[in-house]
This record gives C-alpha cells, sequence and structure tokens, in this order.
C-alpha cells in the first residue's frame, strides 16, 4: 500500500498544468479538422493516428486499397509542417535504399554516409508487405531506437519520427507477411474503412476540379508537436489502471485460442496510448474507458493464434474484445 501511494505521489508531482492540456487539446482538435478536410467522416481514425503520434509510436494501416491510406499520411505531414518522404516498397528494393549508404568521395578520398529516406519526420511506408523480408528489416533499428547504424556509426533520425505503413489485406500474391517482431513494432494496426455514401459523395465534388491536399496548410509547429509528446507522457494513470493493463496482456497470454500473446512492449504501447487519448479528450488522467478503447488496435496484432483457433475461425480481435469483458474493470 506503501508503495502504491508513492508511485501516485510522483505522479502527481508530474501533473500537467491546465493550459497545457487545454493547448495540447484545442490543437489536436484543429489537425482532426485540417485532415477531415482530405480523409471525408474518419474523425475517430484520424483521432487514433494522432494518438500514436503522441505516445510516440507508430500505425500500420491494413485496408483495400482506395480509402485514403496515402492521403492521411500526406495531410498529417502539411498539418504538422514536418518533413514527409514516401517509399513505395516493392520486391527489389534493398535495405540500403531505405537507410542510406556509405559512399566513397572522390574529392576528398574518404568514405561519407549519405543518408536515406528513412532521415525524415513522417515516413510514408507504402505496401510494406511487398518487399523482401531483408529490406522490412532495415526499418527495425529506425522504429524502435530512432536511429540507423551503418559501419559501426551510428546516426540518430529526426525528432519526432512516424512511420505510417500500409498494407492491402486482400491481395497475397508477391507478398511477404510482416514477421512477429515487425508486428510488434507498431504501436497500433488500424483499418480505415469505406466511407459513408454521403461522404463519398462529398469527395467526388471536392476532387471534381483541384485535390484538397494542395490547399491545406499548417496549423502547428513540429516543437508543439514535441511539446504534446512530453505532455502526453505527463498524464497520471493510477496504479490500479497500470495493474489492469498487465491483466488484460496476461490474459492473451494463458489464453487457449492464443500461441503467443501480447508482448511487454504491449502493455507499455497499451499505456501510453490511453495517456495520449485522454490528453485528446481534454484530461490529464488516465480512465479505464481511454485503455479499453485503444485495447483492441494495440494488442490484436500481437496476438499470434493457435491453428486450430484459426481453422475453427477465431480471431485475435474477439479474443481480444472478451478478455475486455472478462478482466474485472478497477473501481475509480
Amino acid at each position: 500500500m506503501a508503495d502504491a501511494t508513492a508511485k501516485e505521489t510522483v505522479q502527481e508531482k508530474a501533473s500537467l498544468k491546465p493550459d497545457d492540456v487545454l493547448r495540447a487539446t484545442r490543437q489536436i482538435q484543429r489537425i482532426t479538422a485540417n485532415i477531415a478536410k482530405v480523409v471525408f467522416g474518419k474523425d475517430d481514425v484520424i483521432r487514433r493516428v494522432l494518438a500514436a503520434l503522441m505516445a510516440n509510436g507508430h500505425v500500420l494501416l491494413e485496408d483495400v486499397p482506395g480509402v485514403g491510406k496515402t492521403m492521411l499520411a500526406r495531410a498529417l505531414a502539411r498539418s504538422v509542417a514536418a518533413k514527409f518522404t514516401r517509399i513505395q516498397f516493392t520486391p527489389d528494393l534493398l535495405p540500403a535504399d531505405v537507410t542510406g549508404s556509405t559512399v566513397f568521395n572522390q574529392k576528398t578520398g574518404e568514405f561519407s554516409f549519405k543518408a536515406g529516406p528513412v532521415f525524415t519526420n513522417i515516413l510514408l511506408a507504402d505496401e510494406i508487405n511487398r518487399t523482401s523480408p531483408r529490406t522490412q528489416s532495415a526499418l527495425l533499428e529506425a522504429m524502435e531506437e530512432r536511429q540507423v547504424t551503418m559501419d559501426g556509426v551510428t546516426h540518430h533520425l529526426p525528432v519526432p519520427f512516424f512511420v505510417v505503413a500500409t498494407q492491402n489485406p486482400i491481395e497475397h500474391q508477391g507478398t511477404y507477411d510482416l514477421p512477429e517482431a515487425q508486428l510488434d513494432r507498431f504501436l497500433m494496426r488500424l483499418q480505415i474503412g469505406y466511407p459513408g455514401a454521403s461522404e463519398e459523395a462529398d469527395i467526388l465534388e471536392e476532387q471534381r476540379v483541384t485535390h484538397p491536399i494542395e490547399e491545406i496548410s499548417s496549423v502547428t509547429t513540429l516543437e508543439e508537436l514535441r511539446d504534446f509528446q512530453r505532455f502526453s507522457r505527463q498524464v497520471f494513470i493510477k496504479p490500479s489502471l497500470s495493474d489492469y493493463i498487465v491483466r488484460l496482456s496476461t490474459e492473451t497470454r494463458s489464453h487457449p485460442d492464443v500461441l503467443v500473446g501480447a508482448s511487454i512492449r504491449g502493455s507499455l504501447g497499451l499505456m501510453r496510448t490511453a495517456q495520449a487519448w485522454a490528453l485528446i479528450d481534454g484530461r490529464d488522467y488516465v480512465t479505464p474507458d481511454d485503455i479499453k478503447a485503444m485495447a483492441l488496435m494495440v494488442l490484436a496484432h500481437r496476438i499470434i493464434m493457435l491453428p486450430s483457433a484459426q481453422l475453427a475461425g477465431v480471431k485475435a480481435s474477439g479474443v481480444v474484445e472478451g478478455i475486455l469483458r472478462k478482466v474485472p474493470v478497477p473501481v475509480q
């Protein structure tokens, strides 16, 4: 009991100022509205992507072609005045095409590092499952450590560094499934989905002459975005809610239909996204609803089902939903 009280006291000392919370919430609303000029009717998806960005994670957008995955990433980069790079992943892409390489300078007679497209703020890894596992693995160090090591020399990436990867879950010809280690590096896996009929009609009208992506401008700065990432880490979470996150992850590891459950990185990711979601909602403290709102897209892609469960049609998302119903919510 004394240890729990001490933890709460430490977190209370690091609590946010009301003005910081208000500033972050208002700016996130502006960013959401700005991106919504391009991605119609998907405010909830936009906020979840922003929560991943504020939590200093990465997002895997898994959906059919043509629903706005690329436009979302481009609109986000423009909204926060970030450097944006797009890599079209293909079977012949090499790791050096992503990270960069060491080249010989004939003028100086020395080797120097030529930075690859990964040295950016927002990286769109388009159709990431179309390249070989060797090239996919080139992103592992960059996504986790925010650095690239080449010939024993470490090169740090810009801050923030945010990967938005896309893949088509329907077409499997000529693709390479992401290995579990790579999937675990993504904080969230999201689907955008088709727009409603009225939103689709609005899209046709808006793009009749020009594309709205060309008209949007930044509504915040990278410096302010870094502040929001720092604010997100300071959102208060009670030890009882941390224990709730641990129980959710533990349940995935002992589930009878699961071969491999959510990792410790998954538990950390669920805590970070819950903090960011609370800040987006204008609060400096986490509630159980914040955790439940993030659990499915943070935990499901980290779960490997038993072959027998796969044949029976049991999905990882269903396992997480069942666990959320099973595990008691802490009384606040």
